[in-house]
């Protein structure tokens, strides 16, 4: 297929990222090569603006990317939001009583556009900032401002996470979007907002509604993206669902997966 027909997203962690989060030189080759061809190429994930900025930097992305988990549409180039969509004031709400009832085992981050609040502090929260390398603001849940959260993220062994999953899908949570990113991190988006709802914003902004979709990815938060595009595909390394779900199964993060993906576009 000519390259110049096709429009590939990419989720990062998992996915384009190996699993000491590095972008390996035969993907970025392989990506070189598929820009080079006409394609288009940039990244879904559930990263927000501060911690996706390194890697699409290092990718050298020039295209707008999907960030918070489809949330939003951001122009690193520019740096400018070309699309958002918040999530309601129930939010604050909701984090206040998932606290009530795991105390002292959740880590909280409210993202918010450009700033990462942090009102509750875990282990595993604290691992996931130093990893990202973020500063976050530490300020009280009710110190945050109105408006402009995009989602908030929940961090917590996975245990913990599996019994506040049960306790959301039982109750009235039903304002909001849930989906598990990875074992440890449990996310609030706003209603309807998803992967795929960013893509196709993105896909609007750039005119690019005539050419051939393509999304990889490996876990929940990837499923829509890869159900909707035109060729979904999975690394190896991905949830089995997820897998039965591609239309395409490719080797793991660690061994080259976006460089495979490319090479069967050029094959069709």
């Amino acid at each position: 297929m000519d390259f110049g027909k096709v429009i590939f997203m990419s989720d990062l962690d998992g996915t384009l990222l190996t699993d000491d989060k590095k972008v390996l030189e035969r993907d970025l080759r392989a990506i070189e090569r598929f820009r080079e061809g006409g394609g288009l190429f940039t990244v879904a994930t559930g990263r927000g603006y501060s911690m996706a900025k390194r890697v699409v930097n290092e990718l050298n992305v020039d295209l707008p990317c999907v960030v918070f988990n489809g949330a939003a549409v951001f122009d690193y180039k520019i740096d400018r939001f070309l699309w958002q969509c918040e999530i309601g004031s129930q939010a604050r709400e909701y984090i206040r009583r998932i606290t009530d009832m795991f105390p002292g085992k959740l880590g909280i981050e409210v993202l918010h556009k450009q700033t990462v609040f942090v009102p509750f502090l875990n282990q595993t929260e604290q691992e996931h900032l130093e990893m990202e390398n973020v500063i976050p603001d530490r300020r009280d849940l009710d110190e945050i401002p109105e408006g402009g959260w995009l989602k908030f993220v929940i961090a917590a062994e996975p245990e913990d996470l599996d019994e506040l999953q049960k306790v959301v899908e039982s109750g009235d949570f039903t304002d909001a979007q849930w989906v598990r990113s990875a074992p440890h991190y449990y996310e609030c988006l706003p209603k309807g907002v998803d992967k795929s709802r960013g893509y196709a914003e993105l896909i609007k902004i750039l005119g690019a509604k005539e050419r051939f979709s393509v999304a990889a990815g490996d876990y929940n938060n990837d499923l829509a993206l890869i159900q909707k595009a035109n060729l979904g595909c999975a690394v190896a390394n991905a949830l089995p669902n997820v897998k039965q779900s591609a239309d395409l199964v490719v080797c793991d993060n660690n061994s080259g997966a976006i460089a495979e993906i490319i090479d069967y576009i050029e094959s069709l």
